[in-house]
C-alpha cells in the first residue's frame, strides 16, 4: 500500500437509468464505444490513466491538475461533437468532477476520502459541464480559469467542512436539451399550477366563472416562479366534477385551483381550493363575496388575494420541500429557493451560504434567469446591507448578472426590474433605470418588487407622491411575503421624500420588527424622526444602527448614497441630527 498526491477526475453519465430503461443494449453499446474512441484516448493523451469503469462512468488519474482539467474540456467538447447527432432523447452526455487529493493507491485502484469528493463534486455539474475544487483551480493556468465560475463553499455529503468549487463550462452547447418538469435533466423545476374551470351555479351565466378564471390566471402568470398552465389546456374538463388530482397528475403540475361561482339574488359568491397534487391535500380554501354589479372590483380583489396570499404559501410548502431534498438531486429552482431563504437574514454566515446555492444554480442550470436576477441582487445588498470591501467590484458584477437574467428572459418582470434597480441604486442612471423599471411593471403588473424598486427610483430622484404610490402597490402584493420588510423599508423611504414623516416612520418600525437586521430601514426611522422634531426616539434608532453596524460614517455613506440633490442634503442633515457620526 502506498500514497500518492494526484488529480482526480470523475464521470458520470447523466441519466443513465432512464437511458437504459429506454433502450438498454443501445445505450450500453454507445458507451463502450465512447470509451473506447474518446475516453480512453483522452485520458492517455494528457496524462492520465483509467482507473476504473463505473458501469455509467469512469474515475481517472493524473500527475497534473492542469493534464486532469485539459482532458475533461476537451473530452466534454469531443462528446458533444460526437453526439450531435442522436436524438436528444438518446443523446449521452456527462459530468465531471476533479479534485487533488492524496490517495491510497493499492493494486491499482485508488481509495480515499479525496476519491470521495471528486465523485461528489461532479454531481453538481451541469450536463456537459466540469466542476473543480479550489485545490486544482488555483493550479491551473490563466486561459483555464478564465472558463471558471467561483461557485463558493458548498457541503458535500459526509464532509463537515465544505469545499470551494468552481465550475468549467467546456462548451455551451455541450449540454443536451432538456424538458419542462424533468427533474434529472430539467430546466423548469418551478412550482407549476394549474386553474380549472370554475363550476358556475346559473349555466346561462357561465361567462362569469370564466372572467373570473381568466382574472386569476393573468395575475399568477405574472409570477415568475410560478409556472401556469394555459386555460386552453384545462377548457376540455368543463365546469363537471372531477378528481383535481387526477387532472393534475395528465397535467403535469403540482398544484390545482379548483373553484365555483353561485349567485344568489343580486350577489355572487366564489370559493376557491389550492390542492396539492402529490397527496390531495387542500392546502388554502377561501370563499369572497359581493354584488354582481361589481364582479369587475371583485375579480381584481379576488385575484389581488390570490397574488397575496396564494403564491407566497406555495413559495413556502415548495421551500419545505427543496430543504428535505439532498444536494445531488437539487434543481436550479430548490437552489435558488434555498438562497431567499438566506438571502435576507442578514448575518455574514447565511449572505455567504446564500451566494454559494445562486452560483451553483447559475451553473446548475444556465437559462434560467431568476438565479442570475437574484446574484445580481446579493450584490446589490452586498453594498447596501453587508460593507462590500469592493463596491465597484460588486456594482459591476450586478450589472452583468442582471443583464445575463434579462438576455436569457427579456420578458421576466422581476429581471427588468432588478436591472432597473442595479441603474438607479449603484450607478445613479435614473433614466435608463425608470425605463427598465417601466418595462418590469408592464411585464409582470401582479410583480411586487418591480412596484417597489420603481418606487425606490422615484424616492432616490425626488418624486415623493409617485414614490408613495408605487411603493403602496408593492406593500399591498405582499403582505404574507417573508421578505415584507424590504417593502415595508421602501414605501417608509418614500413617506420621508414625500414629507410625510408620521407615516415614514409607521412603515418604517414596521419593517425593523419584522427584521431588525437591515440597515437602510434603520436610516429611514432615524431621518424620518429626526424630520418630525422626535430628536429622543431619532437618537435611539440612530444607537440601533450604530450596534448592526458599528463601522458607520457620514463621510463614507454620502457618496454612495443614491439621493439626488436637493434631497441628499436634506437626507444627511436630518441623519447627523439623529447623532450619527461623521
Amino acid at each position: 500500500m502506498r500514497r500518492h498526491l494526484t488529480a482526480i477526475l470523475a464521470a458520470d453519465v447523466v441519466g443513465y437509468m432512464r437511458l437504459s430503461e429506454a433502450a438498454e443494449e443501445p445505450t450500453h453499446q454507445r458507451l463502450m464505444s465512447l470509451r473506447a474512441s474518446l475516453i480512453e484516448p483522452h485520458a492517455h493523451e494528457h496524462g492520465g490513466r483509467i482507473v476504473k469503469n463505473t458501469g455509467d462512468g469512469f474515475l481517472a488519474t493524473f500527475d497534473s491538475p492542469a493534464g486532469a482539467t485539459h482532458c475533461a474540456l476537451s473530452l466534454q467538447r469531443a462528446l458533444s461533437a460526437a453526439t450531435q447527432d442522436q436524438p436528444l432523447a438518446l443523446r449521452i452526455a456527462f459530468r465531471m468532477g476533479i479534485h487533488l487529493a492524496d490517495v491510497i493507491v493499492e493494486d491499482e485502484d485508488i481509495f480515499g476520502d479525496g476519491v470521495n469528493i471528486a465523485a461528489r463534486l461532479q454531481s453538481y455539474a451541469e450536463p456537459g459541464g466540469v466542476i473543480v475544487s479550489e485545490a486544482i483551480f488555483r493550479l491551473l493556468d490563466e486561459p483555464a480559469r478564465g472558463l471558471g465560475l467561483d461557485m463558493g463553499e458548498i457541503f458535500l455529503r459526509n464532509h463537515r467542512q465544505p469545499v470551494r468549487v468552481f465550475a468549467l463550462r467546456a462548451d455551451p452547447a455541450a449540454a443536451p436539451a432538456r424538458k419542462i418538469g424533468e427533474e434529472a435533466v430539467g430546466t423548469d423545476a418551478r412550482a407549476s399550477i394549474a386553474v380549472l374551470p370554475f363550476r358556475m351555479s346559473a349555466v346561462h351565466k357561465s361567462h362569469l366563472a370564466d372572467g373570473v378564471v381568466d382574472s386569476i390566471i393573468q395575475s399568477l402568470s405574472g409570477l415568475k416562479d410560478l409556472f401556469v398552465i394555459s386555460r386552453g389546456s384545462t377548457l376540455e374538463y368543463g365546469r363537471r366534477r372531477i378528481d383535481p388530482v387526477a387532472v393534475g397528475r395528465k397535467l403535469g403540475v403540482r398544484y390545482v385551483m379548483d373553484g365555483s361561482v353561485a349567485l344568489s339574488e343580486g350577489r355572487i359568491r366564489i370559493s376557491t381550493e389550492l390542492i396539492a397534487n402529490e397527496n390531495g391535500a387542500v392546502i388554502s380554501a377561501d370563499h369572497y363575496d359581493g354584488e354582481v354589479r361589481e364582479l369587475f372590483e371583485l375579480q381584481d380583489r379576488i385575484s389581488l388575494k390570490l397574488v397575496r396570499t396564494i403564491a407566497p404559501h406555495i413559495r413556502e410548502r415548495e421551500l419545505r420541500q427543496a430543504l428535505r431534498k439532498h444536494p445531488q438531486n437539487m434543481t436550479a429552482y430548490d437552489l435558488l429557493l434555498q438562497a431567499l431563504d438566506l438571502l435576507y437574514k442578514m448575518d455574514v454566515d447565511s449572505f455567504a451560504r446564500a451566494r454559494g446555492l445562486l452560483q451553483q444554480a447559475m451553473v446548475l442550470d444556465p437559462s434560467y434567469a431568476p438565479s442570475f436576477t437574484y446574484a445580481a441582487l446579493w450584490h446589490v445588498l452586498r453594498v447596501g446591507e453587508l460593507g462590500s470591501p469592493d463596491p465597484d467590484g460588486d456594482a459591476k458584477a450586478a450589472v452583468e448578472r442582471a443583464r445575463a437574467a434579462i438576455e436569457r428572459d427579456g420578458n421576466d418582470a422581476l429581471a427588468l426590474a432588478v436591472y432597473g434597480h442595479v441603474q438607479a441604486y449603484l450607478l445613479r442612471d435614473s433614466v435608463t433605470a425608470l425605463r427598465f423599471l417601466d418595462q418590469a411593471i408592464e411585464a409582470g403588473p401582479s410583480v411586487a418588487m418591480a412596484w417597489t424598486m420603481s418606487s425606490a427610483a422615484r424616492g432616490f430622484v425626488g418624486n415623493g407622491p409617485l414614490a408613495v404610490q408605487h411603493g403602496e402597490n408593492g406593500q399591498r402584493l405582499a403582505p404574507a411575503d417573508p421578505y415584507r420588510f424590504w417593502h415595508e423599508g421602501i414605501l417608509a423611504q418614500a413617506h420621508y421624500i414625500a414629507g410625510d414623516y408620521d407615516q415614514a416612520v409607521s412603515w418604517a418600525r414596521s419593517a425593523v420588527a419584522h427584521n431588525p437586521s437591515i440597515r437602510f430601514t434603520l436610516r429611514t426611522l432615524a431621518a424620518s424622526l429626526a424630520a418630525a422634531g422626535r430628536m429622543t426616539e431619532a437618537t435611539d434608532a440612530a444607537d440601533r444602527l450604530m450596534r448592526v453596524q458599528p463601522d458607520f460614517r457620514l463621510t463614507a455613506y454620502a457618496p454612495r448614497c443614491p439621493f439626488a440633490q436637493p434631497i441628499l442634503e436634506q437626507w444627511i442633515g436630518h441623519l447627523r441630527e439623529a447623532g450619527l457620526p461623521n
